[in-house]
């Protein structure tokens, strides 16, 4: 169905961004792109379907049937019709000032009535003929991602293109968009090319899976084979990923970051961050060598042992009723009200009550929507309950506003917060390095301003030149390690971190866990550590609480609740999460 050969992506400058890229997908097959930010996954994509920036141009071939996708200025025909695009946010796909029929009727070919918009509707499981009238706006965010793909396949494409489509969501959702996928794919026997950084989700969903890297491939295996990779950055990969059946003493990611493709074209692209690598690797790059059922283009394969280390260590015990209580939280509501016409009320949490000791991490799971992030805004006084008590370190803060200003500023160096996109809470204008000697200030003692701010880069794993960079200058993992050394530079006792790490690669997240865990650990630092993600929970945190339409439905120690959960909501999300089993029906191939 799909056959690309040597596809390249260039500037106008001619400085590669993407190199050599091929590989086939069969009708009914899937074929996974997986790799870290800057991999040139998403290059690759837009590429295919002519998408990309007005400066860059492609070059190779991409034949698609009988019908080449590269150098055409015009896909009208093709687009949509034989090849469609998922994004990762449904939101970049639909108009918020159009009805989600609106955006059908105009997505499908000829004249299009209610009961076709309907069919269009149940195939993406929305049963409900009223979602129709609804706005984008009013509709949850899995809700939100069938539509969009409602939308993508209302031509009845041949083949699906869709980058990150579960990232921004939480376990259930997720499990549920991507078994949608592989149910239409199968009765309509299309090709699916899935784009995503996590290597759960690629082995569960695909067939075969191509590892990127700097722009070019540097693997390809069947799912089934992957967990003995022949590359060792698809073994960096693998060994970040955390687990969510047993705690890691370390949480393994890959040191650095992914280097520019044009500044690699004549060497090893992997070869600074590859604990295996010699000086001839940086003479050449390596080619893609077929092994017959995968391809690999590391020139030491076979001759390094790339299988992952048997890590394990015990979960740690819960010390919250052992130690003093930092943090009470007793029968917490919080009623939401809109003004208008029309009066609704929607209860975000319904009297939740729980406690954190001092230097004890919590974790607060569940879907979106449970009521997860409206607790961590009321403890950091960023929204006021409409009834409860919340005590910080004996201090009644359950509304700031009504805090005498000492008491305020007490509360405000007792509690810190990292949240889930670092770029939008660090000022672009200021350096890193104002940015924490701003903070530290605020500790109200005589410092070494500069020497503290060598002390907290180097707590987060950053070296101290950093502080005469600016956020835009930083990758998506050193920025989030700059917001939590903020977090820390005034000594909090309580950490409160709203899904720090969800929108961060694999290897990343590795490396911000582990400067959490060591503030949990070494500094005594509670954690108040709120997460969709099971198994990143299972790492970071003693005891779990599981919240459900705003209440809390299991708590407990954090491996009794992933190991054996006994509601039956805790039971569903467990078993949403991504396991080790790999997807195995049907083959795709890379061509050399």
């Amino acid at each position: 169905m799909l056959d690309v050969r040597d596809l390249t992506v260039h500037d106008g400058r001619s400085r590669v961004l993407v190199r050599g890229v091929s590989f086939r997908v069969g009708p009914g097959e899937t074929v996974g792109l997986v790799g870290e930010s800057g991999s040139g996954k998403s290059l690759t994509a837009r590429a295919l379907v002519s998408l990309l920036p007005q400066e860059l141009r492609s070059g190779g071939s991409a034949r698609l049937d009988d019908t080449e996708l590269l150098g055409r200025k015009d896909l009208r025909g093709v687009r949509g019709h034989r090849v469609a695009l998922l994004m990762q946010d449904p939101f970049t796909m639909l108009n918020p000032l159009a009805t989600v029929g609106t955006h059908l009727v105009e997505s499908l070919p000829g004249r299009a009535d209610r009961v076709e918009v309907a069919r269009r509707l149940a195939e993406v499981g929305i049963d409900d003929p009223a979602v129709a009238g609804r706005y984008p706006f009013q509709l949850s965010g899995g809700m939100r991602q069938r539509v969009a793909l409602a939308a993508a396949l209302a031509k009845d494409p041949g083949l699906l293109i869709a980058d990150e489509p579960t990232t921004a969501l939480d376990v259930t959702t997720q499990r549920d968009v991507l078994a949608l996928l592989r149910r239409i794919q199968t009765e309509r026997r299309m090709g699916l090319v899935l784009i995503t950084h996590d290597l759960r989700v690629a082995r569960q969903a695909c067939d075969r899976v191509l590892v990127m890297y700097a722009g070019a491939l540097v693997e390809s295996a069947r799912s089934a084979d992957l967990d003995a990779p022949a590359h060792p950055y698809t073994a960096g990969l693998l060994r970040s990923v955390p687990s969510v059946t047993h705690r890691q003493p370390v949480l393994l990611g890959i040191p650095g970051s992914v280097p520019a493709a044009a500044d690699v074209v004549d060497r090893c692209p992997f070869a600074d961050r590859c604990g295996w690598a010699e000086p001839a690797c940086t003479e050449h790059a390596p080619p893609l060598v077929d092994l017959g059922d995968r391809a690999t283009a590391c020139r030491r394969h076979g001759g390094i042992d790339l299988s992952p280390p048997e890590l394990a260590e015990p979960d740690a015990e819960p010390v919250g009723d052992a130690r003093a209580t930092l943090l009470d939280v007793a029968d917490l509501v919080k009623v939401y009200r809109s003004i208008g016409l029309r009066r609704t009320e929607h209860t975000a949490l319904a009297g939740v009550s729980l406690h954190v000791g001092e230097g004890e991490s919590l974790a607060v799971v569940g879907e979106s929507g449970s009521g997860k992030t409206t607790l961590a805004r009321a403890v950091l006084g960023l929204t006021d309950p409409t009834s409860g008590r919340i005590t910080l370190g004996g201090l009644d803060v359950t509304s700031y506003r009504r805090l005498r200003s000492a008491d305020r500023a007490r509360a405000r160096r007792l509690v810190q917060c990292v949240f889930q996109d670092p770029y939008s809470s660090l000022n672009p204008a200021h350096t890193v390095g104002y940015t924490l000697a701003e903070s530290l200030r605020r500790r109200g003692e005589d410092l070494d301003v500069e020497s503290e701010v060598d002390s907290l880069l180097d707590l987060v794993g950053l070296p101290a030149s950093y502080a005469g960079r600016r956020p835009v200058a930083l990758s998506g993992g050193q920025r989030q390690r700059v917001a939590i050394a903020r977090a820390l530079a005034v000594r909090p006792r309580l950490l409160v971190c709203d899904e720090p790490v969800a929108a961060l690669d694999v290897s990343v997240q590795a490396q911000v866990l582990e400067v959490l865990r060591k503030a949990n650990r070494e500094l005594g630092i509670a954690l108040l550590f709120i997460t969709h993600d099971l198994a990143v929970a299972r790492q970071v945190t003693d005891r779990m609480v599981v919240m459900h339409r705003g209440r809390i439905v299991e708590h407990g120690a954090t491996a009794d609740v992933l190991d054996a959960p006994t509601h039956p909501y805790t039971v569903r999300l467990v078993q949403s999460v991504p396991d080790a089993a790999p997807h195995t029906e049907g083959e795709a191939h890379v061509t050399q």
